[in-house]
């Protein structure tokens, strides 16, 4: 089966695993704080936090910024449900935006302005398949409106325009994205003050963790503030820092997969559309193509899979999945949804070799171009 993500783990992660283990500490400790210095050089950023998730590291921002109840955040519906479930962790309330269009299926600022009320607060980007948004373009929105502006940068690591764009920046390192920690996810904030409270929410609030008691040999502490068990350990952090200098080439090679499909299937299958025709800053996270509108997806997604090709869909609307249709009634996101009625993502990842691209490819047109596969033959 050609799958449509693989963590690519070895040796090195083995041994890097193994060191933890006999050094007998894998809970947070120093290898996680030389992650958190690592992970900041590669986004040439003063410093950065370690967690658990990516849903934890929005949660911490949202938390710190003191965004609560009776406050609005613009979100974009075309994203993973975590995005929206932080705000309500807070208690404020998801504004749900639309994209700018299937081309470019990014959160909209033109549809951002028009959904802002005096109770909006913050706006979160998402760098849907890991293409950056406009970021002048949203520095200057989010000025004029006075917002908090967060990235949710779960797709976009390795590049060092992501985590400039406002007050912090959000990542993901879960299985699928393009560095692997198992689980975990990390934080990068324009003010320190921000970034230290983040890092005693991670930990219950506490003045200190267990690694500083130990190594200052004082086992006292105070809890100042509302705080979380958001904390990253060892063995994640350990695989981490092996999984951090092998990002760079990683995200290269995704890039030329990706200009290898885009050739492909405007060679091969044009009926099939690519998003982000326009050249873009990307990690180039997954690989998003639109059927064409009689192409029947499900049928497609049957005959792919028959092949041994696995494919996806990034993402079912956050605004029409069931509890947020109670949540947020009457949402109506026209271009989010015609996107999201066409999406399919095909296999992308570092370990796919160009064979299985143009394997992909061929069996796309083939399924594309059946006639019992579109509407119209009902």
């Amino acid at each position: 089966m050609l799958l449509v993500s693989k963590p690519i783990l070895g040796m090195e992660e083995k041994a890097a695993l193994s060191e933890v283990v006999d050094s007998g500490w894998i809970t947070m400790g120093e290898r996680v704080r030389e992650f958190e210095l690592a992970f900041a050089r590669l986004h040439k950023a003063e410093d950065s936090l370690a967690v658990s998730s990516c849903t934890a590291a929005l949660h911490l921002i949202l938390h710190a910024l003191e965004i609560g109840p009776g406050d609005e955040v613009l979100v974009p519906s075309m994203t993973f449900v975590a995005t929206a479930n932080c705000i309500l962790y807070v208690g404020a309330t998801p504004v749900f935006v639309d994209i700018e269009s299937d081309h470019v299926p990014l959160i909209s600022i033109e549809d951002a302005e028009a959904k802002c009320t005096s109770r909006t607060r913050a706006v979160i980007l998402m760098h849907y398949a890991g293409y950056l948004a406009d970021r002048g373009a949203w520095q200057a929105f989010a000025r004029r409106r006075g917002l908090f502006l967060i990235e949710d940068a779960a797709h976009a690591p390795g590049r060092v325009e992501v985590g400039t764009y406002g007050v912090a920046a959000a990542f993901s390192f879960y299985g699928n994205k393009n560095l692997t920690t198992a689980e975990g996810g990390a934080v990068i904030a324009s003010d320190r003050t921000l970034l230290e409270t983040m890092r005693q929410m991670r930990g219950h609030g506490m003045t200190s963790g267990t690694y500083q008691r130990l190594t200052s040999r004082n086992p006292n502490y105070d809890v100042t503030m509302l705080g979380f068990n958001y904390r990253m350990d060892e063995l994640r952090a350990a695989v981490g820092l092996v999984q951090l200098r092998k990002l760079t080439d990683w995200n290269d090679t995704r890039g030329r997969l990706t200009e290898l499909y885009r050739r492909l299937i405007a060679e091969r299958c044009p009926s099939v559309s690519i998003p982000f025709g326009e050249p873009r800053i990307s990690t180039y996270h997954i690989m998003p193509v639109l059927l064409p509108e009689a192409a029947i997806r499900s049928t497609v997604i049957d005959q792919l899979r028959q092949r041994g090709i696995q494919t996806t869909i990034h993402y079912p609307p956050v605004h029409r999945l069931s509890f947020f249709r109670t949540k947020c009634p009457n949402t109506d996101l026209p271009c989010t949804e015609d996107f999201a009625h066409r999406e399919l993502t095909l296999p992308l990842h570092p370990d796919l070799q160009p064979e299985a691209v143009e394997t992909v490819v061929m069996r796309l047109a083939a399924a594309v171009g059946s006639p019992r596969n579109l509407l119209a033959a009902e």
